[in-house]
C-alpha cells in the first residue's frame, strides 16, 4: 500500500490463519526460547514475530506465532504441557492482526539522563497526550564509567500520526526535555 510505514503493515494472511500471542518469563540462565520455537514449529505453526529481552536475572519471550486453526489449537495444548514440565511463567491468547489505521510516521526517541523517578512516566504522558503510539520502548538504568553518577538510558520507537505538525510537535518535546533536563533526540527511522 504506498503511503503507508512499516508500522501499519499488516501481515499477509490466508483466510484461514489463525494468531497466537505467547509471553514466557524464566531465569535467563535456562531461557525456554529454543523448545518454545520447536513447539510453534513441531505443531504446523510458523513463527511471525518474536522478542527477547533479559530483564533483572531474568528473560521475557514474547512470540507471535501464526497458523491454521487446527494448528494453534495443538500449539495451546502443547504450550500447557511445556509450562507445567519446564516451571515456566506462561501466558498465551489468539489475538488478533493490527487494523490498519491512519497512516503513521516512525519515529526513534533516544534519552539520556541523570537518574531520577519519574522520567518514563513523564515521557509515556508525553506521548499519551499528544496521541502518539509508543511501538517499543527500551529502558535501563546504569551507572556512568567516569563518574559513576546513576544515569538513565530509554529508546522509544513511536508512530507519529501523518496529520500532527511535526515543528510544533518537536518544539514540546524539546521544551519538555529541557524542562527535565533530558538530552534527547527525536528523529525519523530510516530504512
Amino acid at each position: 500500500m504506498p503511503g503507508r510505514t512499516f508500522l501499519n503493515r499488516l501481515q499477509t494472511r490466508s483466510g484461514n490463519d489463525h494468531q497466537l500471542l505467547v509471553h514466557a518469563l524464566t531465569p535467563a540462565a535456562r531461557s525456554a526460547l529454543q523448545g518454545l520455537a520447536r513447539r510453534i514449529v513441531e505443531t504446523g505453526c510458523h513463527l511471525a514475530d518474536a522478542r527477547v529481552a533479559t530483564i533483572g536475572g531474568d528473560a521475557s519471550i514474547m512470540l507471535l506465532a501464526v497458523g491454521s486453526w487446527d494448528a494453534v489449537a495443538k500449539l495451546e495444548s502443547a504450550l500447557g504441557k511445556l509450562a507445567r514440565d519446564q516451571e515456566l511463567h506462561l501466558t498465551y491468547y489468539r489475538t488478533q492482526p493490527r487494523e490498519p489505521g491512519a497512516p503513521l510516521l516512525p519515529y526513534l526517541v533516544e534519552v539520556v539522563a541523570a537518574d531520577r523517578p519519574g522520567i518514563l512516566v513523564r515521557l509515556i504522558e508525553f506521548f499519551n497526550h499528544h496521541g502518539i503510539r509508543i511501538e517499543q520502548m527500551n529502558s535501563m538504568r546504569y551507572q556512568a564509567m567516569q563518574t559513576g553518577a546513576d544515569m538513565f538510558q530509554a529508546q522509544i520507537s513511536i508512530g507519529i500520526p501523518a496529520e500532527l505538525h511535526l515543528a510544533a510537535l518537536r518544539d514540546d518535546f524539546f521544551e519538555l526535555c529541557d524542562g527535565l533536563n533530558l538530552d534527547a533526540v527525536l528523529d525519523p527511522i530510516k530504512f
